[in-house]
């Protein structure tokens, strides 16, 4: 019997791999998904350097992932004038991203922060974690890291099987139906097309997943489980204070240079609502918070325009109501003259 050549395996071995990556391809867009761009640090990064652009052309966002489904980049550029700098992360806290701004002498431009109270006032170093990675990627990324990046973002949009979340090997694996149990955590299993990633980084919901309930009660059902987790009592008395001086200190650097910050409060509706007014009192967070760092602030529950978008998993908004969302946020800095350079060349 012949041993094949070395070539021919060569050859063999490229036409098995090319068919499989083909056949998994068409198969993945044949059940209608569509390729989008991993909200890694690489990609935060690339936004990250784009926060010097001149203040009457940009406006920075960072926050926890209600701003990433509620802000939709597109009407705010078309109507704002400005550029949206997209920097908050899912399940993090801003105020990591608000001490790196602050401690950066070059950043002087316009910042909108969006408050989730169970992150922004969470003491735990888990709620850090991920902006750490982000920031420390950032300021020591190589010129090889830089140029990969680039060869990425010309084949990510184009190739469902790049999304590491769900279809690469590790993604499927992860969610591969574990149940939590007695010493074992399995981890937060988010159905697919519960988020897409732009490569703004604005999140949105699918199209399938908005018209599936299971899918829909399938992350309700996440959110109760993590109310449901027995932990610390929100942050009160010195600890609070702590916090809050803590960001007038960081907010006080930025307009020390020139720079402005406004506080958003975006919305969320239901059981997951009802949860934070009882853990996180307006008056005692949210209302502490301005006064302290002498900020203005958008509450979505003090605005008509707002208050009446139902975000469907009872906490991020659909793509249709991140854009009602976005223009009204821009009529109201409009109407009240908050952040002038922001709004100054709304059309």
């Amino acid at each position: 019997m012949r041993t094949p050549r070395p070539l021919t395996l060569i050859v063999l071995t490229l036409v098995l791999v090319t068919g499989a990556t083909i056949c998994w391809e068409l198969f993945l867009r044949g059940k209608g998904l569509k390729p989008d761009y991993d909200d890694s640090p690489e990609l935060w990064a690339d936004k990250r350097a784009r926060v010097y652009e001149p203040a009457d052309k940009t406006t920075v966002f960072i926050g926890s992932s209600r701003i990433k489904y509620d802000l939709d980049v597109d009407t705010w550029q078309n109507m704002a004038g400005t550029n949206a700098i997209q920097l908050a992360m899912v399940g993090s806290s801003p105020r990591t991203m608000l001490s790196d701004l602050a401690s950066d002498p070059n950043f002087k431009g316009n910042l909108i922060v969006d408050v989730t109270e169970i992150l922004f006032f969470n003491p735990a170093p888990q709620v850090n974690l991920t902006p750490n990675e982000a920031i420390n990627f950032y300021h020591k990324r190589t010129p090889a890291q830089k140029v990969s990046f680039e060869l990425d973002k010309l084949l990510e949009p184009r190739l469902v099987m790049l999304d590491k979340d769900f279809y690469s090997l590790n993604g499927l694996l992860d969610h591969l139906y574990v149940p939590n149990r007695d010493g074992v955590y399995a981890g937060l299993d988010f159905p697919i097309g519960f988020h897409q990633t732009l490569y703004s980084r604005q999140n949105k919901m699918t199209d399938p997943f908005l018209a599936d309930t299971v899918r829909i009660n399938k992350v309700r059902a996440i959110w109760g489980g993590l109310g449901r987790l027995k932990g610390p009592p929100p942050v009160s008395g010195k600890a609070l204070d702590s916090i809050l001086f803590s960001v007038k200190h960081d907010v006080d650097l930025i307009r020390a240079r020139g720079g402005t910050v406004l506080f958003l409060r975006t919305p969320s509706t239901g059981p997951f609502l009802m949860g934070e007014k009882m853990g996180y009192p307006k008056e005692k967070y949210w209302d502490k918070l301005l006064a302290v760092t002498q900020c203005k602030g958008i509450h979505f529950s003090e605005h008509a325009s707002l208050n009446n978008l139902m975000c469907p998993e009872f906490s991020h908004l659909s793509p249709h109501d991140a854009v009602l969302y976005t223009k009204g946020i821009i009529q109201i800095l409009k109407k009240e003259n908050q952040m002038a350079t922001i709004i100054s060349s709304v059309r």
